[in-house]
């Protein structure tokens, strides 16, 4: 799956999960800044990853260093890569 790929699938998620339009989601968006989302948004959003992309626990750790849609997008590529 190419990083193209991943961002739109990751698109269609964060519009369905915080009601956005899609052309406001670019590699720079934020998480928290740009798109409001508290913990319980991320873990919900984490947790839709790790089915859609089935790629198992995201760590805590790892959880940490997903700031932006392009953090997301690098991180699901190096998973599935």
């Amino acid at each position: 799956m190419t990083p193209e790929q991943i961002f739109s699938r990751l698109q269609e998620m964060i519009v369905e999960q915080f009601t956005v339009a899609p052309e406001t989601i670019t590699y720079e968006t934020t998480f928290e800044e740009d798109l409001g989302a508290d913990s319980v948004d991320l873990v919900d959003l984490v947790m839709g990853l790790e089915e859609e992309f089935e790629i198992g626990e995201v760590q805590e750790d790892e959880l940490a260093e997903l700031k932006t849609v392009g953090d997301v997008v690098n991180f699901l590529a190096s998973k599935l890569g």
